[in-house]
């Protein structure tokens, strides 16, 4: 009887822990003769940092069956309901995007396009997040949840949220969700390569042990020590269209009193712009900037001046923006950070991470030696395909009227892709549908509409004039839009009303153990 098949993941944090916890699934539920190891070295401090997900990350709980209040208390998780963007469009103006999407409550009639309550809203000159339920508890910072009068806790709505944590909490959670995979506390010094093939054949780690692995996947980080170092993948940079390259992160304590904000805050800056994202003690916040444009020196003053306090910078952090071409190489795959990285203005990197590893083992998972390069073909132009729809969504941002400093008059001259452009002419001439986002990564979440109206419609891309005309073709339409936009508008805001505070939730939740 042959080995158990065995994959390596080297790495831990939120990505490597992710993928062990999706793969050990993934090949019990196959039958897959495998084991799966982590190697992880306590000599890497892991540092805690607030992190942004997406929705997908609620979805990957429930798939699972993982108590949510269970994560809530164990990782210093917050809701996150949407995005708050301060200063983009011009500096004064703010809009949000909430992250739910109110079609998926309404009954579309027969033969209508997706989106048309978002086409009526800007024919009408609402702001489309009106009618959203998670608009008014942003403003108001509010749980979606109530109290029923039994004192349990009732959702209000059927809407998936998202989550701001600590990411170094988050990896320990799924470490210890993970059964049956084994951890191995070390450095990896040097890497075996099969003199024929070119496949990894064997680990070197810095205690003198020697690994035999059939998969790799490498969660290293920036680090890329598999990947790229190993086997010399190469990478696409998007260093053009997305010039930040560097941040300066920070926390700032939340007051006892104080209540905890359901957004992440996005707020631009002279050259670049500000991340604040809410734990249930303090907000990880940091400076994400061009380097072309301000020093660090100087981007520390201007966030000190904006914010009225010092500040404790924890590093200036330097990195590169893009994706590899082949994340998936010979028999090794790249996760998180050693696959792509585009700044954290959308929370595309755990959603990546989350939604590339159910990819992964729903539609290529196999034994090692059933892999084919026609598998890998078809991950890697999946992935390649994801990452660049990211950056085309985070370049769109960049889409603004300030001209005030040069940083800005850059980006709006220089930085703007062409696929970007391309999508936007498109939109002056046609509202933006669902059926306009081809679907190549099985049904699992990824940026479609509901995503883009809020931001098209907060930063002034969309054309009014377009709106109305696709609306008044069809009068039954309309009516039927400006009542079922009206209706959901007035009963969200009665909701919120009902809503339980954001700390009061935290708290009923932490007394819950």
């Amino acid at each position: 009887m042959s080995d158990p098949a065995h994959f390596v993941i080297v790495g831990g944090g939120t990505a490597g822990w992710l993928a062990a916890f999706i793969l050990q699934d993934a090949v019990r539920r196959k039958s897959i003769d495998a084991r799966i190891s982590v190697i992880e070295s306590t000599k890497i401090p892991n540092v805690g940092v607030g992190e942004a997900t997406t929705a997908a990350f609620r979805v990957l709980l429930q798939y699972f069956r993982i108590d949510e209040f269970e994560f809530f208390r164990k990782t210093e998780a917050t809701f996150k309901l949407g995005i708050r963007h301060q200063d983009w469009r011009r500096k004064g103006y703010t809009y949000y995007g909430p992250i739910d999407d109110p079609h998926q409550v309404v009954k579309t009639p027969k033969g209508v396009p997706s989106d048309f309550l978002n086409v009526y809203s800007v024919a009408a000159g609402r702001p489309v997040q009106d009618m959203h339920l998670f608009q008014p508890l942003l403003e108001q910072h509010k749980a979606p949840y109530a109290f029923k009068d039994d004192g349990s806790l009732i959702a209000l709505g059927p809407y998936h949220h998202a989550y701001h944590f600590d990411q170094a909490l988050v990896g320990k959670f799924f470490a210890e969700k993970a059964e049956g995979v084994d951890v191995i506390d070390a450095l990896v010094s040097d890497i075996e390569r099969n003199a024929e093939t070119g496949d990894i054949a064997a680990l070197r780690l810095d205690d003198g042990t020697r690994l035999k692995g059939d998969f790799f996947i490498d969660a290293t980080g920036f680090r890329k020590q598999l990947i790229v170092k190993g086997l010399d993948a190469s990478w696409i940079s998007y260093a053009n269209e997305l010039p930040v390259n560097r941040a300066l992160p920070f926390w700032l304590d939340i007051g006892e009193d104080e209540e905890i904000a359901t957004y992440t805050r996005a707020w631009a800056q002279d050259s670049g712009w500000m991340w604040m994202i809410p734990t249930q003690s303090r907000y990880g916040c940091g400076y994400v900037y061009s380097d072309a444009h301000t020093t660090a020196d100087e981007a520390k003053r201007e966030v000190e001046q904006r914010l009225g306090r010092e500040i404790e910078v924890r590093g200036d952090i330097r990195f590169s923006v893009g994706r590899l071409e082949t994340p998936w190489k010979n028999n090794c795959l790249a996760v998180g950070l050693s696959s792509s990285f585009l700044e954290p203005l959308e929370s595309t990197s755990i959603h990546g991470t989350i939604v590339q590893m159910m990819m992964f083992a729903e539609a290529f998972l196999k034994a090692p030696e059933q892999m084919t390069p026609t598998d890998r073909d078809g991950y890697n132009s999946r992935v390649a395909r994801q990452v660049d729809d990211f950056r085309t969504f985070v370049n769109t941002h960049y889409m603004t009227e300030r001209d005030d400093t040069p940083f800005w008059r850059d980006v709006r001259e220089n930085r703007i892709h062409g696929e970007t452009r391309r999508r936007l002419d498109f939109w002056k001439r046609h509202m933006p549908r669902r059926e306009q986002f081809r679907d190549y990564l099985g049904g699992l979440p990824h940026i479609e509409t509901q995503l883009y109206y809020p931001v098209l419609d907060g930063l002034g891309l969309l054309d009014q004039s377009v709106a109305r005309q696709e609306m008044e073709r069809t009068p039954k339409l309309r009516r039927f839009a400006q009542q079922t936009v009206e209706g959901l508008t007035r009963e969200y805001r009665a909701a919120a009303g009902k809503a339980i505070g954001h700390s009061a939730f935290l708290r009923h939740v932490r007394d819950m153990r």
